[in-house]
């Protein structure tokens, strides 16, 4: 079976293209959140089907983007993480569909308290084989 591309024909030029922002930009869940940080992941539903067969997979993708800043004082951390969701959205590529950002939400993430807001981000990916 051929390995897929939906790596590096949509989840990596995503990421380049967020790699404008000043953040750290992952297309992955890192193991340790150096922040601020954009993290790209899989959302749910992950994979909405328009056709499979005749050699031709076509869905569409649905993404959340992550966005995280510092979480040490409320008007300061709403503040970055404003900033950061406006160069975010300004960053994506056309053929992305922007849907919602989730309110922001304190997580803790090892040892630290994050302030995270999540980007819904969706596009088209057809593959012919």
């Amino acid at each position: 079976m051929p390995a897929s591309t939906i790596l590096s024909a949509v989840r990596t030029p995503l990421a380049t293209a967020l790699g404008s922002v000043a953040a750290n930009v992952f297309s992955y869940v890192p193991e340790n959140v150096p922040v601020p940080a954009v993290v790209l992941v899989p959302s749910s539903p992950y994979m909405e089907f328009d056709t499979i067969g005749n050699n031709t997979f076509k869905c569409k993708l649905n993404f959340t983007i992550s966005c995280c800043v510092t979480y040490s004082s409320n008007p300061a951390s709403l503040d970055n993480i404003e900033q950061l969701i406006e160069s975010v959205v300004l960053a994506i590529p056309s053929g992305y569909e922007i849907g919602d950002v989730q309110r922001p939400t304190v997580t803790q993430v090892g040892a630290s308290n994050l302030l995270v807001a999540d980007i819904s981000v969706s596009t088209h990916y057809t593959r012919t084989v």
